[in-house]
């Protein structure tokens, strides 16, 4: 053979050098399009690897804004195939998007009184289904029909606040929802009315506990967590609840940081769950903590351990994601990566935080909104991102940056400011901490009964009760500073 004709050093090594190089160098997004290229991997390998590569992940850039809303959009969510993406905000609206092109396809009255909380399409609807909750209390289902005419109509209600719903995976019929009311609801479009599960009790028993989020188990529909305002996240298995009296809390194990345990003023605002079935749990004006399966403790409520107990030492510790600050609104962590392989959050500084799920290390750090940014959307297959906050836009996030984009010059500065404020909160009396949980819980209860007309109210002054503060819905709220907003 000629010496021209043989292969070149470069080129033998080629296939060992793929192998003999680190974990993280071989799932980079580049060594995977010419692994493709070359024929050495298969197309679902290729978008899971690329999907959740730290290369692309660090060149995520605003891709656009969707203008549309009038008000704080509290909600964003795509459909099950990622090309929708549906939207609620304080102007009760519900916008679809086809977020790719940045224009708004939809738009229709939700039929709620006041802010839309949550919006979302329900699957294997043909797109045509929206369930949505609010602060007025009510659970409505949205029917859009063939004209792009939209008839809605109320299926639920609680009393006081409903943040959150959450859909059975592979269900076009069936979700759950809870309130500040503390009830956790079933229901079945194909049923007239939703089931009552039960009724969620604080630790000492003594009262309903108002709640902040719902999650389900995506390896086990059986299996979903909930958390409010106190610091445990609570387990809870459905069929338990076929078996007995449909009002008793029954959790099969309780989710919380060793240092928590039994604390004054801290509680959950959000919850997600991985395809691994871990659970992330986002305080307010805490932090966010990652538990295994292993990391439960007893169901017995009224047996949880003190926090210097010997028992509590042997708990396994969750990993902790410092930086942001979450304390003005109520907001939720998410997974990120096809694999899940990072955590992504909002937070009061108008920041978009990433870390790396394992290990915690922050990797990207985005701004995202004048004040403060709640909700975090991944798409469902890309390494796209969708958020919203105080202002009235949508943005849009993707990996297309030329280069890898460092962190903020100023991330430290945010970050320390971020801390202070958190210190500053905890150093709060224990007098003052509680009178606010218990203007929270009153607020919870009396919703209903004292809250102003539908047409003539923006829900602001209840906003301003509580803990969980809200933000008036103001046509010039998007220039308007939230952090002026106090607890009265």
């Amino acid at each position: 053979m000629a010496e021209t004709d043989r292969a070149g050093p470069s080129e033998e090594r080629t296939e060992v050098e793929l192998e003999e190089k680190p974990y993280h160098d071989r799932t980079s997004a580049f060594c995977e399009i010419r692994k493709r290229e070359l024929g050495l991997s298969q197309p679902t390998d290729f978008s899971r690897r690329v999907g959740g590569s730290e290369a692309l992940v660090k060149r995520m850039t605003e891709y656009g804004k969707l203008h549309g809303h009038k008000g704080c959009v509290n909600t964003v969510c795509f459909n099950s195939k990622g090309d929708i993406l549906v939207s609620g905000s304080d102007d009760k609206d519900i916008i679809f998007w086809d977020w790719a092109v940045k224009t708004k396809t939809l738009s229709y009255n939700s039929g709620h009184s006041e802010n839309v909380f949550q919006a979302r399409i329900m699957p294997f609807s043909d797109d045509c289904t929206v369930i949505s909750s609010a602060a007025d209390g009510q659970v409505r289902v949205g029917k859009i029909k063939e004209d792009c005419e939209v008839s809605t109509k109320q299926i639920g209600s609680h009393r006081g606040r409903v943040r959150k719903i959450a859909i059975e995976p592979g269900s076009s019929h069936v979700f759950y929802s809870c309130g500040e009311d503390g009830l956790v609801q079933h229901f079945d479009l194909r049923s007239p009315s939703p089931t009552k599960l039960f009724i969620c009790s604080s630790i000492s028993g003594n009262r309903r506990l108002p709640l902040n989020g719902i999650v389900i188990d995506p390896r086990n529909p059986n299996f979903f967590s909930i958390g409010g305002v106190d610091e445990y996240a609570r387990l809870y298995d459905l069929r338990m609840h076929h078996q007995t009296d449909p009002l008793i809390d029954q959790p099969v194990e309780l989710f919380c940081p060793n240092h928590l345990i039994k604390s004054n003023g801290i509680h959950v605002t959000g919850l997600s769950y991985s395809n691994t079935s871990e659970l992330l749990v986002s305080y307010n004006d805490e932090l966010i903590y990652l538990f295994t399966k292993d990391m439960g403790m007893e169901p017995d409520l009224q047996s949880v351990p003190q926090d210097d107990s010997e028992k509590n030492e042997k708990i396994k510790k969750p990993q902790v994601y410092v930086g942001h600050r979450n304390a003005q609104t109520v907001k939720g962590p998410s997974f990120f990566g096809l694999r899940d392989e990072y955590v992504v959050s909002g937070s009061d500084c108008g920041h978009v935080y990433i870390w790396r799920k394992k290990g915690g290390e922050l990797i990207c750090m985005m701004h995202g909104d004048k004040y403060i940014v709640n909700c975090i959307e991944p798409h469902p297959y890309f390494p796209f991102l969708a958020t919203s906050g105080f202002d009235k836009s949508i943005k849009l996030w993707t990996p297309t940056a030329i280069r890898s984009t460092p962190l903020p010059r100023n991330a430290e500065k945010v970050m320390e400011a971020n801390k202070a404020g958190r210190e500053a909160r905890a150093q709060s009396t224990p007098d003052i901490i509680m009178h606010v949980l218990r203007l929270q819980r009153r607020q919870a209860f009396a919703y209903i009964e004292r809250r102003p007309a539908a047409h003539g109210s923006d829900g602001e002054d209840e906003g301003r009760e509580g803990i969980l503060v809200e933000f008036s819905n103001d046509e010039d709220g998007e220039d308007e500073d939230p952090r002026g907003c106090s607890i009265t």
